[in-house]
């Protein structure tokens, strides 16, 4: 303690200077519009650099079992594009998804640079960023099936909410009767989600397999998301609490697909067109 003292009292104009100088900093990027962008840019792209770093060292590690996966990947690949040309792959054969070979939809491949799973707002950092075509509000998938949404984009990195985020929801269905309603993590266990808004006078059982409902311009109709674990029926209440198995495993991804929707402005337009004629009524 000592020791720092007389540090301090021997440099102390250098730490005062210090000091002003990172008070100067946090006017100039809070207060000016244009100097706070090019810093949030930048610091996107030096933490993207270093998570980049950091997985290509701990991805070597990794590298047996993703390449018993992408060869179970292409090998399941290569034998629905020769039996069903159109279909977008599940990892479960009684639960692919068809993309008609006009589909809107475009792929981009991508890979999980930094992830977390224990917190309440979850989110993910991917290799890819604007210079590659990613936007925000695309869509994640991986072959296990959905992923998150993009929500900040730099040059070479893009930050996404994962499925383990409490701020966000997607639409989704109980795939054998077609019913939806909103799939939400409740905070707990990284391994599950609840979907809410499902009647009580729809057939649901254990084991049912939950797809994306394509009622949204992010995610095309039928990626999967997981399987009824278990349902109540709250007195009181009209609907299902639903508590689904996610297909994907959170703590080892590493590959994931971002899906961009070609028409997204277009479908965007008329919505916001839409909300001003409700409004105006």
């Amino acid at each position: 303690m000592r020791s720092l003292i007389r540090y301090l009292l021997k440099n102390h104009a250098f730490v005062l200077f210090v000091l002003l100088e990172g008070f100067a900093l946090t006017m100039v990027f809070n207060y000016n519009s244009f100097q706070k962008a090019t810093y949030l840019n930048s610091a996107s792209r030096l933490t993207g650099t270093v998570y980049n770093m950091f997985h290509s060292v701990t991805g070597y590690f990794g590298l047996a079992k993703i390449n018993r996966e992408l060869a179970g990947e292409n090998a399941r690949l290569r034998s629905l594009l020769e039996n069903q040309p159109g279909y977008f792959l599940s990892p479960d054969s009684t639960s692919s998804t068809q993309l008609q070979n006009d589909s809107v939809f475009r792929f981009i491949t991508a890979e999980v640079i930094n992830n977390s799973v224990n917190r309440p707002l979850n989110y993910l950092t991917l290799n890819k960023g604007r210079k590659q075509g990613i936007k925000p509000d695309m869509g994640i998938i991986s072959n296990r099936g959905i992923v998150g949404v993009v929500g900040q984009v730099s040059e070479s990195y893009a930050m996404g909410l994962s499925v383990l985020n409490q701020r966000w929801s997607v639409s989704a269905k109980v795939k054998k009767n077609g019913y939806y309603g909103s799939l939400m993590w409740n905070g707990t266990d990284y391994r599950y989600a609840t979907l809410a808004e499902i009647p009580l006078h729809v057939d649901v059982a254990i084991g049912d397999t939950v797809v994306t409902s394509g009622y949204s311009s992010i995610f095309p109709e039928g990626i999967l998301v997981g399987t009824i674990s278990d349902f109540t029926r709250p007195d009181g209440e009209n609907y299902y609490a639903i508590k689904v198995k996610l297909f994907v495993d959170f703590k080892s991804i590493s590959h994931v697909e971002v899906v961009e929707n070609t028409d997204r402005q277009e479908i965007d337009e008329l919505d916001k067109t839409l909300k001003n004629d409700r409004q105006a009524n």
